[in-house]
């Protein structure tokens, strides 16, 4: 087994919990309508065309000419934006500090919008560990494009089979095994913490 060189983290749902459940809780009085609205209007997949760099402005104009009776919630998706922010997931961010004081060279790799990024920067300190992060909306790529993967290994001087990628999507996390890291498909930092070990990782 070959000696761990970095480690490279996706951020929303490993290092920060993000979830448009924590704002659209405080504008939807029934749970159903919400869950159709996240689904059907500002779903994920609406969501992704943003991470991918497309301006906020643009996608929420083609929703409110499609659903002009929901115009008012859907321009809260980028107006409220950061209340969908509830907090760092603090179990995997302690496993970040361990690996930071370790001296083990850190890097993130996240589908986000480059409009609302830096809002989560600004706020977060964990983020300020990482060396260097890759941000989908700013490259206009997204994962489990390879393309965005081989982007962050050449600007950083990754080596895949010496690192280990850390995410909560299995799509994604096969794709970044696919070019050669370590993958570790993000379910607890318990899980987290011993997957690390058993690639040789102290924490």
């Amino acid at each position: 087994m070959k000696r761990i060189t970095s480690i490279v983290f996706d951020l929303g749902g490993v290092l920060i919990d993000w979830n448009p459940r924590h704002l659209y809780r405080k504008v939807f009085n029934d749970e159903a309508e919400m869950e159709w609205f996240l689904s059907e209007v500002c779903s994920s997949e609406w969501n992704i065309i943003q991470d991918g760099g497309r301006p906020f402005s643009e996608g929420i104009a083609e929703l409110s000419l499609q659903h002009p009776h929901l115009s008012d919630k859907i321009a809260l998706y980028f107006d409220r934006w950061e209340e969908m922010l509830g907090g760092e997931i603090k179990d995997t961010v302690v496993i970040l500090n361990e690996l930071k004081s370790s001296g083990m060279p850190l890097y993130g790799l996240t589908n986000w919008s480059n409009e609302t990024f830096p809002i989560a920067y600004r706020k977060y300190n964990c983020l300020k560990n990482l060396k260097g992060i890759v941000v989908s909306g700013d490259e206009k790529l997204l994962k489990p494009e390879h393309d965005i993967y081989r982007l962050l290994m050449n600007r950083y001087g990754i080596i895949a089979e010496e690192s280990v990628y850390i995410d909560d999507n299995k799509a994604n996390a096969d794709a970044a095994a696919e070019l050669g890291f370590n993958a570790i498909h993000f379910l607890s930092a318990d899980q987290l913490r011993t997957e690390l070990r058993e690639l040789g990782v102290g924490v």
